[in-house]
């Protein structure tokens, strides 16, 4: 896909829903100096060139009851295609899994999955890896502290800034 191309008064845009994707188009314009229309026209085109992939509701996992973090890294008996993409299917179809990324190194994925303790994990590590031949091993990290979470992207060097 073709980035567009960004001017600053893109990057001001994004920064503010960034922050915030509810603000409305007469505050952000009223930050960075365009009508409202203006800015609805450009979040349009953000939106059409995939620059903006989505806008969803950040959930306190705290406030649900999914206490727990655990980092795992995965390693798959064999690393061909249907393997990987049978394994992506079921990350993708699995809402423990807040983040999978297929990575380099003695693991071929790197998941972040959240559960409500550790009785539900282990019944999350069965269907996941246990009852899947094509898992090797798996080795897990609990979170002690959630320090940081987050999407939001480093604005600055789009800017020169």
């Amino acid at each position: 896909m073709h980035t567009p191309d960004l001017d600053r008064l893109d990057v001001a845009i994004l920064a503010c829903l960034q922050s915030d994707a509810r603000t409305i188009a007469e505050s952000i314009g009223a930050k960075v100096g365009l009508s409202a229309a203006a800015v609805q026209r450009r979040i349009k085109r953000l939106r059409e060139t995939g620059v903006i992939e989505r806008e969803v509701a950040v959930l306190s996992p705290q406030a649900l009851g999914l206490s727990m973090t655990f980092v795992v890294m995965v390693e798959m008996e064999r690393e061909n295609l249907a393997v990987l993409d049978g394994f992506r299917r079921q990350v993708l179809a699995d809402d423990n899994v807040q983040q999978c990324y297929y990575v380099t190194g003695n693991a071929d994925f790197v998941l972040v999955v959240t559960c409500r303790d550790m009785a539900d994990f282990e019944v999350f590590t069965r269907r996941m890896f246990f009852d899947n031949p094509n898992v090797r091993h798996f080795t897990t990290s609990v979170a002690m502290d959630r320090v940081k979470t987050g999407l939001t992207l480093p604005l600055d060097p789009l800017t020169g800034g």
